[in-house]
C-alpha cells in the first residue's frame, strides 16, 4: 500500500517536480531514514543481508537523485524574473541612503562597488569586516567605497552600524537588478557548498562571522567593481562563495 501510494506522488511530481517538490521532499527524508535504520540494525544486531539489499535499491542509490530535484526546485523558486536593463541604466536608478544615484556618485570620483551575498552570509559578514579594516587605504586611493545588498534600506543601516561602515555608500537592490545587469551569476552547488568553500566557512565562523537569517537569494553570487563616469573600469567575478578579492589592489593605480 505505502509503494502504491509514493508511487502515485512520484507521478504527480515527475509532471512538475519544481511546482510538486513537497512529494519529492517527503521521499528524500524516507531515502535518509532507511540508511539511519540500517545503522540502527547494525548496532542492536537485528542487521540482516536481505535488509541491507533492500536499503540500497530503495534507498541509497535515490538520495542523489532526490537531491538534485530538491536542488533545482529551491533554486530555481527565487530565480528573478523579468527583462534586465543595461547596467548604465541601471546606475541611473539604484540610490544611496542619501538620495543620490550610483551614476551621480561615480562622475565625483571613482567607487569600489562590492556586491554582497545575502546579509546572513558568513562570507558576507567577513568581507563587510574586511571593508571596514581596510576603508581608509582604499579611500587614500581617491576611490570611494559603495556597497550593493539584496536587503533593505533599514537593514542596510544596520549593517553600516554593526561593522562601523557607515561612510560608505549603501545601495539596496532586492530584485536583485543590479546584479543581473552586471551578469552576476547564480551558484552552482560547487561554488556555494564545494570543497573551496568548506574550511573558509569554518574559519570565518571561528573568527565570529556567524550564519544569519537568510535575507535575499541564498544562490546569489557576488561581486565587486570599480565604476568611475558611470563606466565600469575593474572588476573581480568570484569563482566561488568564499573567494574574495584584494579590495585595495583593485582600486589602486585606476587609468584616468
Amino acid at each position: 500500500m505505502i509503494v502504491g501510494v509514493y508511487g502515485l506522488g512520484y507521478w504527480v511530481a515527475a509532471r512538475d517536480s519544481r511546482r510538486h517538490w513537497p512529494i519529492v521532499l517527503v521521499g528524500f527524508l524516507g531515502k535518509i531514514l532507511g540508511p539511519i535504520g540500517m545503522a540502527k540494525s547494525l548496532v542492536d544486531g537485528s542487521f540482516t543481508p536481505a535488509f541491507a539489499i533492500n536499503n540500497v535499491f530503495n534507498d541509497l542509490i535515490w538520495i542523489v537523485p532526490f537531491g538534485l530535484i530538491l536542488w533545482d526546485a529551491a533554486r530555481s523558486a527565487r530565480e528573478p524574473r523579468g527583462s534586465v536593463p543595461p547596467h548604465a541604466t541601471v546606475f541611473e536608478s539604484l540610490r544611496d541612503q542619501h538620495g543620490a544615484t550610483l551614476a551621480e556618485r561615480s562622475q565625483a570620483k571613482p567607487l569600489l562597488v562590492v556586491f554582497t551575498r545575502h546579509a546572513g552570509c558568513t562570507f558576507c559578514r567577513e568581507a563587510l569586516a574586511e571593508l571596514a579594516t581596510r576603508r581608509s587605504e582604499i579611500e587614500r586611493q581617491g576611490v570611494g567605497l559603495a556597497i550593493v545588498t539584496m536587503s533593505d534600506a533599514e537593514r542596510n543601516a544596520n549593517l553600516a552600524n554593526e561593522f562601523g561602515l557607515t561612510h560608505a555608500l549603501w545601495f539596496s537592490d532586492p530584485g536583485q537588478v543590479a546584479y543581473r545587469a552586471l551578469e552576476l551569476p547564480r551558484g552552482r552547488f560547487s561554488q556555494l557548498f564545494g570543497w573551496r568553500v568548506w574550511w573558509p566557512g569554518l574559519r570565518a565562523t571561528l573568527r565570529g562571522h556567524l550564519v544569519g537569517k537568510l535575507e535575499g537569494d541564498g544562490f546569489q553570487m557576488p561581486g565587486a567593481f570599480v565604476v568611475h563616469k558611470g563606466r565600469v573600469v575593474r572588476e573581480f567575478r568570484h569563482p566561488h562563495a568564499a573567494a574574495r578579492p584584494d579590495y585595495v589592489g583593485l582600486a589602486c593605480e585606476l587609468p584616468a
